[in-house]
């Protein structure tokens, strides 16, 4: 009769629930995997067949047995190693080895081959998922623990090596569930960049005021060394720490991507995730089969900052286009699909032409004006009309360059922030409108109701809009962005000067 336990494999951001069932026989011998295993699965019979000599326990190669192994459903593809322990113990119950009770458990890890456990991707999205189940017990890697047991309702048990599992199971050892104690939370990064490193650029931080504050998208512009890639980095410094549910929702992302850090079971600070301009369109929306997450979603919640914008391939930017307006990337495969999150904010640093002096009134451009309007094509109109913030950022003056440091201004900046981010939450929070959080998130019927505007700004955005310099999308754009003006401010009406900056930001030449 089949030994049977529970496992998980990861699809896209989910996880479903595995049945490992094992069925062995007398006759020539062989151990084989069947429902999708892929390489890394079908390669763990070495490695089970090394840790159970090691428990001193009797492998299938050290029997004459057929061992058949079989991952339910059949249909879905199992990848990873983290299949190792499930087999293993399902095998030691069917071979007699072992007796417990595998109700209500769930099982994953990998194997050395001297049977320590090694940690595995995805634990948090698959305690997530057993405790949809009904499942009591998550049995995995000492080093995962922490990660499964932020999720409350269901015991996570931390083994160091496969005859510690059996001894736990087996009722010859004691272990009680992990608990986490105390401010379980990333602890903030210190030595950020912090504002005061940028000498001058007021308008240039005032826009990183309004983009961090609302979450809108910015590009800045500037000749090279002008301080375009320390403002973006010092970005992360104003925005406020994640929330639980933005925690939580970025946390599974890094989890099953394998990035999350060491001895840190929930994210706290936002991400930053900075691709280098060679990158691929699958690098940064994602893809694989099964799917799996790219920049956009690893920097969900967070800042995605494209240094040399117009020196990533077009087809990569022009993939940008519908993650920025639906704040999600839904990837088909053959035979598989995913939706995966992707509300990030876009910040993007370009020269205004290939040397980076155009328009400089000190220092000649050397392109030939061929040159500049093919480096300006790159970024296409489509592309452009999803930005809600254009910048200029000019050379810095001698003066400037060389006058004593100020005190730290991010601290203060970020105080407005959270004020602003707080005004914005509390709004929404009666929203139907399932998961906005900020202004930039805002849907029309949002708009129409937050961001009235009086009869002097209607006349101001009307002359703009029939002057064909302003699309529909960008009028939309401009009373988001008022509206975050506006609740820097503190301010329950948008009033016209609160539209007259968001209509200087929107301007790009």
């Amino acid at each position: 009769m089949p030994s049977k336990v529970f496992s998980a494999a990861i699809v896209g951001l989910e996880a479903e629930i595995i049945t490992v069932e094992i069925d062995t026989s007398y006759g020539l011998r062989y151990f084989n995997i069947v429902g999708l295993p892929d390489k890394a699965v079908q390669e763990s019979r070495e490695r089970i067949s090394a840790a159970i000599k090691s428990a001193r326990l009797k492998s299938p190669a050290q029997q004459a047995i057929k061992v058949l192994v079989n991952l339910a459903p059949a249909d879905l593809k199992k990848e990873g190693t983290l299949y190792d322990l499930p087999i293993t113990l399902a095998y030691l119950l069917n071979s007699g080895q072992t007796k417990f009770d595998p109700q209500n458990k769930v099982f994953v890890g990998e194997l050395s081959l001297e049977g320590e456990l090694r940690a595995v991707k995805g634990v948090l999205v698959i305690a997530l998922r057993a405790k949809q189940e009904g499942l009591k017990e998550i049995i995995l890697p000492e080093i995962n623990v922490k990660e499964a047991a932020v999720v409350k309702g269901i015991k996570a048990i931390g083994l160091k090596n496969l005859k510690e599992v059996i001894d736990y199971l087996e009722g010859r050892l004691k272990i009680l569930p992990y608990k986490i104690k105390g401010n379980f939370l990333q602890k903030d990064f210190k030595n950020r960049v912090d504002l005061c490193w940028v000498q001058g650029q007021e308008y240039a931080k005032r826009a990183l005021e309004v983009t961090a504050a609302g979450g809108h998208n910015l590009l800045m512009e500037g000749p090279p060394g002008a301080g375009k890639t320390l403002l973006a980095k010092s970005l992360i410094s104003i925005l406020p720490s994640l929330s639980f549910q933005e925690a939580m929702e970025v946390t599974k992302i890094y989890s099953v991507a394998g990035l999350l850090p060491k001895q840190v079971p929930l994210l706290k600070t936002r991400p930053f995730r900075a691709p280098h301009h060679t990158s691929s369109e699958v690098s940064l929306i994602g893809g694989g089969n099964p799917p799996y997450p790219g920049e956009i979603t690893l920097a969900h919640r967070g800042i995605l900052f494209l240094d040399e914008f117009p020196e990533f391939h077009r087809d990569v930017l022009e993939s940008l286009r519908q993650p920025l307006e639906e704040g999600e990337i839904t990837l088909l495969r053959s035979k598989n699909r995913a939706t995966m999150p992707a509300k990030f904010t876009l910040v993007g640093a370009t020269n205004p032409c290939p040397c980076g002096y155009f328009g400089d009134p000190e220092k000649e451009c050397t392109c030939a004006p061929s040159q500049i309007a093919k480096y300006r094509r790159k970024l296409s109109g489509p592309l452009m009309d999803r930005i809600d913030l254009f910048i200029k950022v000019p050379q810095i003056k001698f003066e400037k360059l060389t006058a004593p440091q100020k005190e730290p201004e991010s601290k203060k900046i970020k105080e407005k922030v959270e004020k602003a981010r707080e005004i914005q939450g509390k709004r929404f929070k009666t929203e139907k409108a399932q998961n906005i959080l900020i202004n930039s998130e805002m849907e029309i019927p949002q708009i129409e109701k937050y961001c009235q505007i009086d009869s002097n700004s209607k006349a101001i955005l009307k002359k703009i809009v029939d002057l064909r310099k302003l699309s529909s999308r960008g009028y939309h754009k401009i009373l988001k962005v008022a509206r975050t003006i506006a609740d820097l401010e503190n301010s329950e009406k948008i009033s016209s000067s609160h539209i007259w900056e968001a209509l200087m930001y929107r301007q790009r030449e």
